[in-house]
């Protein structure tokens, strides 16, 4: 039975967006219940300035706090140099970068175009290489976005390709505010592919408009291996209006499962992860 796996991004991109603060107990609880289900790699937190992702202000407590199991790999995303520095005193597994694919978003969400993102990019890779940490590399508005529309699949190639090139091993895909479909996933990764091989691939699909599962199976036809995923369907982004709602985790475990993937993932104790992830919303 062929593997696919799920990273599991609920602590991360789950509860960045969500508007009241979540304790650091409950975060760390919720590690440690998606570490019990067999996920492989987990994104805790990120290590971004907490005046504007005041969500995430407790990284380093989260990451430290946390029970680790040796087969599980705990990453942080981190921004820029500083982020990484911190990601490293809280002995991250592995960090990521993220990059767009559109200008406009670039602007909103790092203060810089997509060019000059690669710059910022390039101190991180050279210490991680350092360290022997390894690097992942987002893409945002792969088919979309929120304030230059329609992107073109060329541009995401750009990026990947350029991402690759600066040693990520592994380039996840976002269709950040969900408008994606099977049509427009297709012809960007027919793009993409051209660069960037399918074993150094991710989709990563929000599910704002229910084609999550629709492009995961696309992706699936284009040989991808690895979704991001977010237990109990948390999260958006905060610098893209309507993104709430990473795909859940356990859909796309069942639909994997469905389809005669094995994910390594215990079904009973996802939907317990699920049921307390979603129970964190209503935290105050």
């Amino acid at each position: 039975m062929e593997k696919v796996t799920i990273f599991e991004m609920g602590p991360r991109d789950g509860l960045q967006n969500e508007a009241a603060l979540i304790s650091t107990a409950d975060k760390i609880a919720l590690v440690d219940m998606l570490t019990a289900v067999g996920f492989q790699k987990i994104e805790v937190t990120s290590f971004v300035s907490p005046k504007w992702v005041p969500q995430m202000a407790d990284a380093h407590d989260v990451l430290t706090g946390i029970k680790r199991d040796a087969n599980v790999r705990y990453a942080a995303l981190t921004p820029n140099k500083r982020g990484f520095d911190g990601a490293m005193v809280a002995h991250a597994d592995e960090v990521a970068i993220f990059g767009s694919a559109s200008e406009g978003f670039s602007q909103a969400n790092i203060n810089c175009s997509i060019d000059e993102s690669f710059e910022r990019f390039a101190a991180i890779m050279v210490a991680a290489k350092s360290r022997g940490i390894p690097v992942r590399g987002y893409v945002s508005c792969i088919t979309d976005c929120p304030y230059d529309g329609p992107t073109d699949p060329a541009k995401v190639a750009y990026v990947a390709e350029r991402l690759m090139q600066m040693g990520c091993y592994e380039i996840s895909l976002g269709d950040t505010i969900g408008a994606g479909t099977p049509k427009t996933i297709e012809a960007m990764l027919r793009a993409v592919l051209k660069e960037v091989p399918p074993t150094h691939l991710a989709g990563h699909y929000h599910d704002t408009k229910a084609r999550a599962l629709d492009n995961v199976k696309v992706s699936l036809d284009h040989g991808l291996r690895v979704f991001d995923a977010a237990v109990g369907g948390l999260g958006g982004c905060p610098y893209a209006p309507g993104a709430k709602g990473n795909v859940a985790t356990e859909a796309v475990n069942d639909l994997l499962l469905s389809l005669g993937f094995a994910t390594g993932l215990d079904r009973a104790k996802l939907q317990a992860a699920a049921n307390f992830a979603k129970g964190l919303r209503h935290d105050t």
